[in-house]
């Protein structure tokens, strides 16, 4: 990634980090004082979902200040990987307060409690739809534009918690005829952040054990290569590792087999180097030879 990139990303992280601690912290006032007044497990199990939301946004910041960190000796790919880290955190903390929801939610079913809603929830639960939907259309533009695990995960959390304010705005006006509402109120809004939650620490997993490099970019991989050397150079076994904005790709290409090893190291370096300054992948080329059938 280009520095001023590094710089954006950098940037955006701490914003919307910053932006999310205020406004979730308020929004989280709010919905307990309604939640408080209409006697809610709803509402309330809404309002800790949106201070789970202030956690992860720290959680967002630090790791944007780890991820800025250069490399050093025991890290020699630098601190990318933080965001990754963080968003696994984000999913299993999302987790951990939908188990308290759907939890809550059983035991009022079991008391036949019911809630009295009023206009101080209804007017309280528009204002966390349109606060959290901004939220997250920030964080997925923060992500579209650094790439960022840990923003992208921010950003569900926060469309999460709108969704659940959705629905629950639906139940508050069902709420007058039905008991029941809102406990299985609980028990959707836990549901929707179990999905959630699992599609965050699924991605975090799969980025951390390794993917497969995509073909658009083995595509533009083998067409800078064959540019380069001016001929088909096989390029294959093409591996690809993600570490924040560093990433590293290793390949192998064909060279004549009569090349002696200094030469063969005069086609690959200055390979690597264009693939450094064009696509801002760290290169390692592996050498297969090739002869000519006698």
């Amino acid at each position: 990634m280009e520095p001023h990139q590094s710089n954006l990303s950098n940037k955006v992280q701490y914003t919307e980090g910053i932006l999310s601690i205020v406004l979730n912290t308020l929004l989280f006032g709010l919905k307990m004082w309604a939640g408080i007044v209409s006697n809610s497990v709803a509402i309330r199990a809404d309002a800790w979902h949106t201070l789970s939301d202030s956690i992860s946004s720290i959680i967002v910041i630090y790791a944007a200040k780890v991820s800025a960190k250069p490399a050093d000796k025991r890290h020699p790919f630098g601190h990318g990987r933080a965001g990754l880290i963080a968003s696994l955190f984000i999913g299993f903390l999302l987790f951990v307060i939908a188990y308290e929801f759907i939890k809550e939610g059983v035991l009022h079913l079991r008391n036949y409690q019911s809630a009295t809603f009023g206009t101080v929830a209804v007017v309280v639960t528009i204002i966390s739809i349109v606060v959290k939907e901004a939220m997250a259309q920030f964080a997925f533009w923060g992500y579209k534009k650094t790439k960022d695990d840990s923003l992208k995960a921010d950003a569900w959390h926060h469309r999460s918690d709108a969704f659940s304010s959705l629905i629950l705005l639906a139940g508050i006006f069902l709420g007058d005829y039905y008991w029941w509402v809102d406990g299985v109120l609980s028990f959707i809004i836990g549901g929707m952040m179990v999905y959630a939650a699992w599609g965050i620490v699924q991605n975090g997993i799969n980025r951390l054990l390794g993917e497969s490099p995509s073909e658009d970019l083995k595509e533009s991989l083998v067409v800078k290569c064959n540019e380069f050397l001016g001929y088909d150079a096989n390029v294959h076994h093409i591996h690809i590792h993600r570490y924040g904005e560093h990433s590293e790709v290793t390949f192998h290409i064909v060279l004549p087999g009569e090349l002696s090893l200094d030469d063969a190291h005069k086609v690959v370096d200055p390979l690597e180097k264009e693939i450094r300054n064009t696509m801002f992948l760290e290169a390692t080329i592996h050498i297969d030879p090739y002869r000519k059938k006698s």
